[in-house]
């Protein structure tokens, strides 16, 4: 497929129009190398919307993440995510992220976006699984997307770590995102 994606080739069923995201029945996740294995977390508070064109290929996405909300299972740990030496809540309260463009490539869907952290905006790739749609118990029509891609901490400005022996540090420097969408028809 080219990046001239028509809506009846990728999902008949997602209509055009304005659909809201879910957090209730949503998550985004990520996880990070800390020492030899990684450490997952998430945020528990966030909104957005998907606005779904004839074509999807202009169709337009955007999200916004308090930082806040990060949980890694970890109170002690939280509160130093937090701070200043990682995401810096006090001066950045909320992460961003906003669709620059929807295309497939080698049957994959692939949304390019532009994501903001700590005051950097960077361009990133979502490679987008879409999962159906579907009325729920309420009356409402639900579309389900997953999504994953991963990042480099220190592009945004993240540069904390603990040095180890030898070349080894405490914290990798590649974050893997990953997020599971409900969307709700407006």
């Amino acid at each position: 497929m080219t990046a001239d994606i028509a809506t009846a080739a990728v999902a008949p069923e997602l209509t055009p129009g304005t659909w809201n995201i879910d957090p209730t029945h949503s998550e985004v996740t990520f996880s990070v190398r800390h020492l030899m294995s990684k450490v997952r977390g998430s945020f528990t508070e966030f909104s957005g919307a998907v606005q779904v064109a004839e074509n999807v290929a202009a169709s337009t996405a955007t999200a916004e993440i308090t930082m806040a909300s990060v949980d890694t299972r970890n109170a002690d740990r939280d509160a130093h995510v937090r701070s200043a030496d990682i995401l810096d809540i006090e001066n950045h309260p909320n992460m961003v992220f906003r669709t620059t463009g929807v295309r497939a490539e080698d049957g994959e869907y692939l949304v390019d976006g532009e994501l903001t952290i700590r005051g950097v905006t960077r361009p990133v790739v979502l490679n987008v699984e879409f999962n159906g749609v579907g009325q729920d118990p309420w009356g409402g029509t639900r579309a389900g997307f997953s999504a994953t891609t991963t990042i480099s901490r220190k592009a945004y400005g993240v540069e904390f770590n603990v040095p180890l022996q030898g070349d080894k540090a405490l914290l990798g420097d590649k974050v893997e995102v990953q997020l599971e969408i409900q969307a709700v028809r407006a």
